[in-house]
Formats: structure tokens, sequence, C-alpha cells
């Protein structure tokens, strides 16, 4: 850890001892320290899933709901496997540090996140206190919108899988209410079938837990949320400017940050123990 590095830490250590409420942004940089795979750039993409570069099918392309109506074992086969990663994934030791430091100081805290694995919640974070603003792929809806709510992926749900043509093998998931076809409720790209619903009631809280405490007791910390869809960099900065609180962006690609907030070019886990060290350290 460099001078600055141990000031900012230092200087977000200190600020945090004061404070009265979390709120935690994370981007894919948090599930990439848990071993995820990581989608920025075509190769990586490829790397992960043989069969679509067989197809030169990019990220961009298949994460797009046509495929659940042109193709669905192609469809399901891709979010299948995610869906199966996920669930055998265990969240890294960072996820805990963050619980650590709010059973410790008693905080309010709240989570606004890109990620769709659902690891905020599996790690024991409460279900009220996590916003996933791009949708949960450990929920499903209805492709055919037959009106059908939202609803948890079955816990013995799991999607059978051919490896080398990465399609899924019948029965697909299916909608409870019309017996249809079920699409994870993500939101992709071109995505004018996404269900909402469930997102905007934790926007809801989200809105009314920084009304009670978007103050400058509010203590945030961002990880791992690139530039380049800004949702979660942009949130966290507006929180930070509206309270007057302290500000961290934990970014090892993109560690820029506005005048008075402070940064950390380091992966998510990485940092979370370093702060961990100083605060023990006192």
């Amino acid at each position: 850890m460099n001078e600055q590095e141990r000031s900012d830490v230092q200087s977000v250590a200190e600020a945090f001892s004061h404070a009265k409420a979390l709120l935690i942004g994370a981007g894919a940089g948090m599930g990439a320290d848990s071993g995820m795979p990581d989608f920025r750039g075509t190769s990586g993409f490829w790397k992960a899933y043989p069969p679509l570069a067989k197809l030169g099918i990019q990220f961009e392309e298949m994460a797009n709901p046509r495929w659940f109506r042109e193709d669905p074992q192609l469809a399901w086969g891709f979010y299948g496997h995610r869906l199966n990663l996920y669930r055998k994934t265990d969240p890294h030791f960072g996820f805990s540090l963050l619980l650590k430091w709010i059973n410790e100081q008693n905080l309010s805290p709240f989570v606004f996140t890109s990620n769709v694995d659902g690891h905020f919640q599996q790690s024991g974070f409460p279900q009220h206190a996590v916003n996933e603003c791009h949708g949960s792929l450990m929920h499903l809806q209805c492709v055919d919108q037959c009106g059908q709510a939202i609803w948890p992926v079955p816990p013995d749900l799991r999607v059978e899988i051919d490896e080398g043509t990465l399609h899924a093998i019948d029965p697909l998931p299916a909608c409870p209410g019309c017996g249809g076809l079920a699409r994870p409720n993500i939101l992709m790209f071109s995505d004018w079938e996404w269900d909402p619903a469930r997102t905007n009631e934790q926007g809801t809280r989200l809105n009314e837990w920084l009304e009670e405490n978007g103050d400058s007791n509010l203590c945030i910390i961002e990880l791992g949320a690139g530039p380049s869809i800004p949702t979660v960099r942009k949130t966290c900065e507006e929180a930070w400017k509206s309270s007057g609180g302290t500000f961290l962006r934990i970014n090892p690609r993109d560690p820029q940050v506005p005048e008075g907030a402070f940064s950390l070019a380091r992966g998510a886990e990485d940092a979370l123990r370093a702060i961990e060290e100083i605060r023990i350290a006192g």
C-alpha cells in the first residue's frame, strides 16, 4: 500500500468509526473476486463460453431476450450455466467483513448493486436492504407475460446443460401460472419485456432509507463498479453529494473520483482486507 492509499484508508476508517449508516455500491468487480467470469471484452466472455465463441456470439448479443423465443435451449443453456455457477460459488471474505463492520457499529445498511448473483443475500444481508438495479438471476418471470408475479427460483431447480453445445436439456424452467416458458428476471440488452416490479419496490425502499440516513453520518463504499454502465457509480456519487458524508471508491481499473472523495486502486476483497487491518491497528 502506497502513502496515498494508506492516507485514504486511514481517513475512511476514521470517518467510518463515526458513521451511522453504510451504503454499499457493488458492480461486477465485487463478484469477480469470488471467481465469477469476467465478461469485459470478447476474449474473457468466449473463454468462459467456448460454444458461443464457435458461433461468434458476443455477450451483448447473447444477453438479449430474443433468444428465449428464437432458441430457448441456448438461452437457458447460457443463463442456466450462470445460475448453476452462482449457486455453487461462495461469496468472498469481503462480504463477511462488511457484515462484521455493520454489526460491530450497529450501522443501518443498504446495498445498491448491478450484480444479479444474489450473493449479498446469500452472505446474510437482509432482503429488505438490497436494491438489485438490473434484477436477479435468482428470480424468474413469464416469457409470455401472462400476469404471473415474479417468483423465486425453486431451491430444487437445476438446469441440465450439454456442455459441448451450451444447450439446455428439457424440461426448461416453466411459468407456474400458464405453464409456458420462464426466463430470468434480469434486465438484458434491448429488453422491453423485463418485469421491473421487484426492482422498483427495492428502489422505493432505498429512496426511503436515503431520506432517513442521507446526512454527514453516511459512509458510502463503492466496489468494482466500472464506468461503461455507470448506474452504480452515479448512484453512489449522487448519494455522497447529497449527504455530505464519506465516499470511498474501490476499483483496480477505474479508481478516479471527484475531489473530496477517496479511492483505492485494488480489487474488492483485497481493499476490504486492507481497511480491516488498519481498523484493527487503530
